[in-house]
């Protein structure tokens, strides 16, 4: 587990690449690649609006990412400046969702176009990013469980611990001298449950681990659902209700003190519980709109000349040509 994968030197001194910024920098690379191809291909988007798009969403979400965590540990900032240190860590999945979901809805409601197609098409990648970014949290030892019985296996045990950190051990870290341990192995002393001359901290879940699987699955999953679904914002309120259920559950794993607490939950326990009721409403409102009065439309000029189809599938599609309703011919 290395925070800082090496260092560029630099006559000002090193400049530390740390393992998170890395895997946050790959997500947001995958997502683009994955956004313009896809885009183009589902939905036949003009690419000058995908890459904007793409641009506002990316910014939204890390600014979103940075925000919840800073609100649910504010006690731990003394002044506004350090709210922009970044090497000190601070970013939450669920801020980021949801950062970059406004930002996708504030610069589609400027264009005039409608939100979900492009929803339904970005899904994908914020399961990516759960996947990859999450390793980036195991590397560099945040987002922890709690600590494991006895009878746990060996490899978990040795994957669930942490070391603690110091320039002789690791020289990368010469170049940053604010890291001084993992978050396990600190939380772990400074909570007694470690001798002084501990070595690393206690066997914990690797719940960075079992997040980073979910977030494979759910790519998997959400990449098949927007190949087959049968109408616009089905991929996003699916995958969103999914997500949510996940999210509560796997919190009763983790023990890092940083996500926040209220009335019993922590702070994306109740997010999701806010998130499952309305993904579980958008999807029957949605299916019925599409039903009653087709799918939500795309205009002409955001889309390439050579675009996909205008609409995803609808049942009426699906009934032979003579039992579909007839179109009422107009009186002359």
């Amino acid at each position: 587990m290395y925070p800082v994968l090496f260092s560029i030197p630099t006559p000002w001194g090193a400049i530390p690449i740390y393992s998170y910024g890395v895997m946050l920098g790959s997500s947001l690379l995958l997502a683009w690649y994955f956004i313009m191809y896809m885009g183009k291909r589902i939905e036949g988007y003009n690419r000058e609006l995908l890459a904007s798009c793409f641009t506002w969403t990316a910014v939204g979400a890390i600014i979103g990412a940075r925000l919840l965590y800073i609100f649910t540990n504010i006690d731990d900032y003394d002044s506004f400046g350090s709210w922009f240190d970044l090497r000190s860590g601070g970013l939450v999945a669920y801020g980021g969702f949801l950062g970059g979901f406004v930002s996708a809805w504030v610069f589609w409601r400027i264009k005039k176009i409608p939100l979900i197609p492009f929803a339904d098409i970005a899904v994908p990648t914020l399961a990516s990013g759960l996947m990859l970014t999450r390793v980036g949290c195991y590397l560099y030892g945040c987002d922890y469980g709690r600590p494991l019985g006895d009878d746990a296996s060996d490899f978990l045990k040795s994957a669930g611990t942490f070391p603690k950190w110091n320039s002789d051990a690791y020289p990368n870290f010469a170049c940053d001298q604010t890291i001084t341990g993992s978050p396990a192995y600190q939380h772990h002393l400074s909570e007694g449950l470690l001798a002084d001359d501990a070595l690393a901290s206690l066997a914990v879940h690797p719940t960075q681990i079992y997040e980073s699987a979910a977030g494979l699955l759910l790519f998997a999953f959400s990449f098949w659902l927007l190949t087959h679904r049968k109408f616009r914002g089905q991929v996003l309120v699916t995958v969103g209700a999914l997500y949510g259920l996940w999210r509560f559950f796997i919190e009763y794993l983790r023990d890092d003190p940083e996500r926040g607490f209220a009335f019993g939950f922590s702070t994306s326990q109740l997010i999701s519980l806010a998130l499952i009721p309305v993904c579980i409403i958008a999807y029957v409102q949605l299916k019925k709109r599409a039903e009653e009065h087709g799918d939500i439309q795309l205009p002409q000029w955001a889309l390439d000349e050579e675009s996909a189809p205008q609409r995803a599938p609808t049942k009426e599609d699906a009934r032979p040509a003579k039992y579909r309703p007839k179109k009422k011919k107009k009186k002359k």
